[in-house]
């Protein structure tokens, strides 16, 4: 890790805004790009909206999984829009600039969301550990109370710690370059523009991706470990086939989502991997959520049934 010494006061630079390069390096591709993430963006609030207006509007569809699934979608919408829009206008307008306030505030909503994100796919994991390993409790276990502090707690826990990260990311000092390499103001890119020793704040946010990103992980892993082993202790192989297929949509966005998201963060934070950190990062945080209301639907036959029911009204 190299680390800039820290210049005199005098030559510190106090800079007011910063540049997002986004993707500057393909020019002739801006409104190609421009038209295309729109056309994505679209299809992410339509989808997700969708999802989220059926599990609130269907009988059928009353019960925690689609309780849960209805705050991931409303989740997946408020994750894009704390970047996606802002991608948009400096695409259209190519006026790349994003003031520092601006900036942490989209680092902070982009922490949050994410966060939230990982605690809510442990939460979904959970759920369905209890439904297959032990049905019988089931509707005791995850009774309306425990579901929604279980949500409120996923919306929550991160604000504080992420309000803190990025108030102690943006109380350093900041000199020279003012150009982000992203299509976002990543935290990791951001710490790279910093004058001074930045080691303490690379090791918090590698401490939150522990215990944001590999700790809910653990638990889905555990949770899947114990439900696999169960699915297949069954007798025969429709109820085999029955119970898998009410929890493999889930266990597809996760092995996606945390795929991608923790080879981001737990990569080695040099200049020469930020090309990669962008493809990276905009699989998860645009391209992910567009898929995921088609992996829950496509594999679902209860939203499929919903969704029926709403086009034909």
């Amino acid at each position: 890790m190299q680390h800039q010494e820290k210049p005199p006061e005098d030559n510190l630079t106090e800079l007011m805004e910063f540049v997002l390069l986004g993707f500057a390096d393909m020019p002739h591709l801006q409104w190609f790009l421009f038209g295309l993430f729109l056309i994505i963006y679209i299809i992410i609030l339509m989808s997700n909206g969708t999802i989220f207006l059926i599990t609130k509007m269907d009988p059928a569809l009353q019960n925690p999984m689609y309780f849960f699934l209805s705050n991931f979608s409303f989740l997946e919408i408020c994750y894009v829009s704390a970047t996606l829009p802002k991608m948009l206008m400096n695409l259209g307008t190519q006026r790349k600039r994003i003031s520092l306030v601006a900036c942490a505030t989209q680092m902070c909503f982009a922490l949050m969301f994410g966060g939230t994100e990982c605690l809510l796919l442990a939460v979904m994991a959970y759920d369905r550990y209890v439904a297959i390993c032990n049905p019988l409790h089931y509707p005791l276990v995850m009774n309306h109370s425990v579901c929604t502090q279980l949500v409120t707690g996923s919306w929550t826990i991160g604000i504080p710690v992420m309000t803190e990260l990025t108030y102690q990311i943006f109380s350093l000092p900041f000199c020279g370059s003012k150009q982000i390499n992203h299509f976002f103001c990543d935290t990791l890119t951001i710490l790279r523009l910093a004058c001074g020793d930045t080691f303490v704040n690379e090791v918090l946010v590698y401490i939150l991706v522990v215990l944001f990103g590999m700790i809910p992980f653990l638990l889905i892993f555990g949770s899947y470990s114990k439900i696999i082993s169960i699915i297949l202790r069954l007798p025969s192989a429709t109820s085999r086939a029955k119970a898998f297929s009410t929890c493999s949509s889930h266990l597809m966005v996760v092995v996606v989502f945390f795929g991608s998201s923790i080879i981001t963060n737990l990569r080695p934070n040099t200049r020469h991997s930020e090309g990669t950190d962008k493809v990276i990062s905009l699989f998860y945080t645009i391209l992910i959520p567009m898929f995921n209301p088609m992996i829950y639907s496509l594999r679902n036959k209860d939203v499929i049934m919903a969704l029926r029911k709403l086009l034909c009204k």
